[in-house]
């Protein structure tokens, strides 16, 4: 697929994902968010810490758990929605620490700043962006977190360059994505569909962590969490009839795709 034709597709899925209430219209996302979210990872307590309007039901884990956030620490989200994580991070970092999310759609770049407003979060901050070009400066966050993000991208050691770049010495990387057990079938790899649903553009997980590595960071661990997306595969929706058709009979997701949670330092 053409990278940019891809991005810029990517981009207005997720502008009209910013302008529904709740979801995609995926099959794990709408009133059953929270149910998803606990199923995923998160607590009860914590959900009741975030507006309810933040959560979209666009993740594959919970990032801030890994992370073991500090008081006083800055913390960049990639990829920050309508400001789930960054709303929980903030709790974690309180008045004193700092939490910037980064996204690439002017809709949830709105919408998180709308939430932020209600929920009163005053150390939050949204910056319109994208992963691969962060308007962040250098050396100057001590955390960054990503939720079922990186799969997004087309030019994926760009983005841990400036991962890298923004960290501050000793910062550390808190991630949870999609990646694969074995190639995909062409046929999903070629779908958009698929891509936009965090399947087709995931990448095997040892090439994951070979990418990490070359871009500077030390101690890496990857933990395969569970045989998860961000999109339930089913035939009501057109990301799910994109995987389950280019599946091999007998075939789930579960044999391809799986969770997993990202660590290391700069």
């Amino acid at each position: 697929m053409d990278n940019r034709k891809t991005q810029k597709i990517v981009r207005g899925a997720y502008s009209k994902i910013a302008q529904k209430q709740k979801g995609c219209g995926c099959g794990t996302c709408g009133p059953d968010a929270e149910e998803f979210a606990k199923s995923i990872g998160y607590s009860e307590a914590e959900l009741k810490a975030i507006p309810d309007e933040a959560n979209l039901a666009l993740s594959c884990g919970n990032p801030t758990a890994l992370a073991s956030l500090k008081k006083g620490e800055s913390v960049l989200d990639l990829g920050s929605g309508a400001g789930f994580d960054c709303f929980l991070a903030a709790t974690k970092v309180g008045q004193n620490g700092k939490v910037i999310g980064v996204d690439m759609t002017p809709e949830m770049i709105e919408k998180a700043r709308d939430n932020a407003k209600k929920d009163g979060a005053k150390n939050v901050e949204f910056r319109l962006g994208e992963i691969e070009n962060l308007p962040v400066a250098d050396n100057t966050v001590d955390v960054v977190i990503s939720n079922c993000v990186i799969n997004l991208s087309a030019d994926k050691p760009r983005v841990f360059g400036e991962i890298y770049r923004v960290l501050k010495p000793g910062g550390r990387i808190a991630i949870s994505d999609i990646a694969l057990k074995k190639e995909l079938p062409r046929k999903i790899q070629e779908n958009i569909d698929a891509y936009i649903g965090c399947i087709g553009g995931a990448i095997l997980i040892d090439k994951y962590e070979r990418m990490i590595k070359a871009s500077g960071f030390e101690n890496v661990k990857i933990t395969a969490k569970r045989s998860s997306a961000c999109v339930d595969p089913n035939i009501e929706d057109p990301m799910g009839r994109a995987i389950l058709d280019g599946l091999k009979k007998n075939e789930s997701l579960a044999d391809y795709a799986v969770s997993i949670y990202v660590e290391g330092n700069k």
